[in-house]
């Protein structure tokens, strides 16, 4: 039984040959590739000896723009940056794919938040103060009492670890802002 070799098409990208069914480019009739094939006017290529249509471009990221129009999904080496199989989509007008690799490059370039912890010592009588003061996004979390509530000078006061919470993007990095580290300096001295 002798397959229809009219319906094999191949690829030279860059000096390496790649080997794909003209019903697997069909699945977007609007590509490049697939028009290529459709011998459209107004795409002209050049041809190598062996038959094949020569482009000029990467074969590292053709291979998963082509994986693409096998599969429907994307496939691709893990070290292989996103940016650059874009490119390639974008210049072979594989529409689909354009729009999967900007939303998934979007959701990697997304700030990742996470909750940054403090915890200030300070006295009794200054914990409201110090609570009510709290901005540049700090919370309040919990108040721990520390030592003895027993004592009964006019000096000795009661202490206390008052924890606060921040929500904080890893792209900002930890540094504190200027309001968290003057209450940082306030209650390191009491």
């Amino acid at each position: 039984m002798h397959s229809n070799t009219k319906e094999w098409v191949r690829f030279n990208v860059g000096g390496q040959h790649f080997l794909t069914t003209k019903a697997t480019l069909a699945r977007d009739k609007s590509s490049f590739l697939y028009r290529i094939c459709q011998d459209d006017p107004d795409l002209e290529t050049d041809i190598d000896e062996t038959g094949a249509y020569m482009i000029d471009r990467d074969p590292t990221f053709f291979a998963p723009v082509l994986n693409f129009f096998r599969h429907g999904k994307l496939i691709m080496d893990k070290n292989l940056p996103e940016q650059g199989v874009l490119e390639e989509a974008e210049f072979f007008n594989v529409a689909e794919l354009v729009t999967l690799l900007k939303n998934l490059i979007s959701e990697h370039n997304r700030p990742e938040n996470r909750n940054v912890y403090r915890v200030l010592q300070c006295h009794e009588d200054e914990v409201t103060q110090m609570i009510s003061t709290m901005s540049d996004g700090w919370r309040f979390e919990q108040l721990i009492p520390i030592g003895s509530s027993y004592n009964y000078g006019n000096d000795d006061q009661a202490e206390f670890l008052c924890v606060v919470s921040r929500e904080c993007s890893t792209s900002q990095g930890l540094r504190g802002t200027d309001r968290a580290q003057l209450i940082q300096q306030k209650a390191s001295r009491m």
